[in-house]
């Protein structure tokens, strides 16, 4: 490459809070994936993993990265703390002078890339896990978030989709350019899923009943997640299969009402409630299970149905943003449309009413998505993006 610049190029991520989440996990493969790279220096500045959600940072610390923490950058909307982390970014980004600015999450692409700009970065790079504005969002916040999106486009050099449906719905809303896009998967450790466990041992320890049939759902317990929906259905189809059985996997601040709405609904003993655990136990657990459902509001490319494909499970979900990029509807699982409760229960009954034709679509499932999702090859993406755009920019990134 002509006139490459000496040493490894730094590289700063900027992400809102470090919990347990899809858009976390991708940012710290990237982070760990770039850690050996010759080329390029990572780096991490994220807000505190606080709430019931879990923390990723001491996975990142025992796997040699050393997170920067700002206090200041929390998820809700906050205009003090939001202006005290602007200028704590500006500030950090004077001192490590990174060639390189990549943004993830909506609050920290918005505050990360009006830093970077102000500060001459010459590359701004931000990962779009999943759109901030949607349709059961506040018409204010949707308006005000479509708003800052242009502006902060502007300032980037590229804007990366998890799923092509995140580029459409952000050109349809006028933001950025086609040629700043480019789809790169959200990798995942692949191998764990492939994995055979022993279904009867993993039943047996999450006292599930043997002969159930296990509907999982990997998901916080938070809102817009479609718990809810998904307890509705299950009602229904327990008045003919009375061995559903229900596994959430995953906490978080809905936990007390997801359990007296499960109580109501007669389902107090049909539901297995996880808590928190550790991803590396995600793949074990979903051994135990029959099938994956999927019944969130808002989602860029859901893991959780990527993970379960590649667990061998048909998935029922929604038919919202990515996922039917991944599902195909009849061959990989079955898509609904969002809100359908009723299609739901119908989905739902033809997986458990069809063992032979739903371990077919599992299998298809995992031959479908187990080589486009690894993170190694996101991170390959990735780094070949960073060098076009290095190859491309003015000579003041080779200084």
């Amino acid at each position: 490459m002509a006139n490459q610049p000496t040493g490894r190029i730094k590289v700063l991520h900027v992400i809102t809070r470090f919990i347990l989440g899809g858009a976390q996990e991708n940012t710290l493969l990237t982070v760990f994936g770039l850690k050996d790279s010759p080329r390029y220096e990572p780096l991490l500045a994220t807000g505190p993993a606080e709430g019931p959600e879990g923390s990723l940072l001491e996975r990142a610390r025992s796997s040699g990265i050393t997170p920067i923490i700002v206090p200041e950058l929390v998820r809700e909307i906050s205009p003090f703390a939001d202006y005290a982390a602007y200028r704590v970014l500006r500030r950090l980004i004077r001192e490590i002078k990174p060639v390189i600015v990549h943004t993830h999450s909506s609050k920290a692409g918005i505050l990360g890339r009006e830093a970077a700009w102000r500060e001459r970065v010459p590359i701004i790079v931000h990962t779009i896990h999943g759109p901030p504005f949607h349709a059961r969002e506040k018409f204010w916040k949707n308006a005000l978030y479509t708003w800052l999106e242009r502006r902060e486009a502007k300032r980037s050099s590229a804007l990366i989709s998890v799923a092509d449906a995140m580029t459409r719905q952000y050109l349809d809303r006028h933001i950025g350019r086609p040629e700043q896009y480019v789809t790169i998967r959200s990798g995942m450790e692949v191998e764990p899923f492939l994995k055979s466990y022993d279904k009867a041992q993993v039943r047996k320890r999450l006292s599930v009943p043997p002969n159930a049939f296990v509907i999982a759902k990997i998901a916080r317990l938070a809102p817009l997640k479609g718990h809810e929906d998904l307890l509705k259905a299950v009602s229904q189809v327990r008045r003919v299969h009375p061995d559903v059985h229900l596994l959430f996997i995953g906490d978080g601040e809905l936990r007390p009402q997801i359990t007296a709405l499960a109580s109501t609904l007669g389902l107090s003993d049909s539901l297995t409630l996880t808590g928190l655990v550790p991803p590396t136990e995600i793949p074990e657990l979903l051994s135990g299970a029959d099938c994956l459902v999927h019944a969130s509001y808002r989602e860029g490319l859901p893991r959780a149905v990527v993970q379960a494909m590649l667990a061998g499970l048909p998935v029922v979900a929604y038919a919202l943003d990515g996922t039917p990029e991944v599902v195909d509807d009849g061959k990989t699982g079955f898509l609904i449309p969002a809100g359908d409760i009723s299609g739901l229960s119908a989905a739902i009954d033809k997986v458990f009413s069809n063992p032979a034709a739903s371990s077919a679509m599992g299998a298809a499932g995992r031959s479908r998505v187990s080589g486009e999702f690894s993170w190694r090859a996101m991170v390959q993406s990735i780094e070949a993006l960073y060098d076009r755009l290095l190859n491309q920019c003015p000579s003041l990134c080779h200084t």
